[in-house]
């Protein structure tokens, strides 16, 4: 059985975690997560991280119900960043982007590649 406690985390007890969309493979977000959300995750299939600013539990879609559904949970050659493969309903990014990712610099400048969703 897995243990979180293997994987590496930093000095506060934390490891990045890089949302994917299972369908598309497009890179929604990058969040944190402690072995405790790591260990909620795989028990309960919704992807929770560990919100750094509130100092508590984030489950993604709880206020919002843009909700992510863990598909597959994979651990880098390092144990230090995971990659959950995720089913995404509706926008991943709290500025109601799709994606975290939606600035490109492209000749030195910042290019926004995609707006808010109506």
């Amino acid at each position: 059985m897995f243990d979180p406690a293997s994987l590496k985390y930093d000095a506060n007890g934390l490891i990045p975690a890089i949302a994917q969309d299972a369908q598309t493979g497009e890179v929604l977000m990058m969040a944190w997560m402690n072995a405790e959300a790591v260990a909620k995750t795989l028990q309960t299939g919704r992807v929770t991280y560990w919100s750094r600013s509130r100092q508590s539990f984030w489950i993604k879609g709880e206020s919002s119900g843009n909700v992510q559904k863990l598909v597959d949970f994979r651990v880098d050659c390092d144990a230090d960043c995971l990659l959950v493969t995720v089913d995404q309903t509706g926008p991943a990014c709290h500025t109601n982007r799709r994606s975290c990712f939606y600035t490109a610099i492209r000749d030195g400048e910042p290019v926004e590649l995609m707006q808010p969703v109506a």
